[in-house]
């Protein structure tokens, strides 16, 4: 961390505040503090530890993210999964900040970046997870399906009269790691990767082409990224071994090759909808719909608008049985 001592960098910040901690005993404030320690430093594993600067804020901790952004997204996701059994309140912000050696020789974090991320999380109810607007329109960009996972909670405005646009983290976004993806027992538990700049001529750099890609639940589907083309194929093909359907192949986005599908079990789900006199019938995989729409006409009914797939959802709509 040395080389980046004194220097402004542009980082994402999580901050992470213990809710009601001084308000605590001496013995509970230990007891609380060691499992948030605990919790943070799990979802931190993923992470190797040049890539973050830990700063301890004796309520809470603020994690700076010398790499890729989503990062921040993703232990601040980790650490709301805790939030049942530690009551914390959690900000997110991308800026400037400055590491310096304190006077213990510890590096430390000064500089807007965090700054504002305090703010951030001080506008936060126990168990959410906010972000700044500076960090929603880049993390925004990197899919269509990122954007989705962010709702607009308005605007606030400190003790100090500045005003901040924040963004509520959907609570349909959890991330997979913590146990296996799959129940198959060569798809054991692995680290998430770590994302880093992108070269100038191909992938990101300092990272191993064999490390696992992050696996996103974003509700209606899984969102897959990772650092090569090959980490994210092996991890699609997985899903697709226990029935998972690919809805958007394997592509580069900015510093990253993304992909997405459907939950594993999920291809053969359909469903059939009544509108009125009509039955639409939906699914992932075009096989399921096909067959569903071969036994309703078995039962007399009529197809009125062909198949055709929208957004990675296979569509029928017959008429009315007769």
């Amino acid at each position: 961390m040395t080389e980046d001592s004194g220097r402004t960098l542009v980082c994402s910040v999580l901050f992470v505040d213990i809710v009601a901690y001084s308000k605590k005993s001496v013995s509970e404030q230990f007891e609380i503090k060691r499992a948030f320690n605990g919790a943070l430093g799990s979802a931190l594993e993923v992470l190797q530890r040049r890539d973050r600067v830990i700063v301890d804020t004796g309520d809470g901790a603020a994690v700076v993210f010398l790499g890729d952004p989503e990062d921040a997204l993703v232990v601040g996701v980790a650490m709301r999964g805790h939030a049942d059994r530690i009551p914390m309140r959690m900000g997110i912000n991308l800026g400037p900040v400055r590491l310096i050696s304190d006077l213990n020789d510890q590096v430390n974090v000064i500089g807007d970046g965090i700054n504002v991320a305090q703010r951030v999380m001080s506008f936060a109810e126990p168990g959410q997870l906010l972000v700044s607007s500076n960090y929603f329109d880049v993390v925004s960009r990197m899919s269509e399906q990122y954007a989705t996972l962010f709702s607009r909670e308005g605007r606030r405005q400190d003790k100090h009269v500045r005003e901040y646009e924040v963004y509520a983290v959907s609570e349909a976004l959890q991330i997979e790691g913590a146990m296996p993806l799959l129940d198959d027992p060569a798809d054991e538990a692995r680290p998430t990767a770590v994302f880093r700049s992108q070269a100038a001529a191909g992938e990101p750099t300092g990272i191993a082409a064999h490390e696992p890609a992050k696996v996103l639940d974003a509700g209606t589907s899984l969102m897959v990224s990772g650092s090569s083309r090959a980490s994210v194929a092996e991890a699609v093909s997985r899903l697709e071994r226990k029935g998972a359907r690919v809805i958007s192949a394997v592509s580069m986005v900015g510093n990253r090759w993304v992909a997405s599908c459907t939950h594993p079990g999920d291809a053969r789900a359909v469903k059939v909808e009544e509108a009125g006199l009509l039955r639409i019938v939906t699914g992932t995989s075009r096989e399921a719909v096909e067959d569903k729409v071969a036994e309703l006409l078995g039962f007399g009914g009529r197809v009125v608008q062909p198949l055709e797939q929208v957004d990675g959802v296979w569509t029928v709509v017959c008429d009315t049985l007769s």
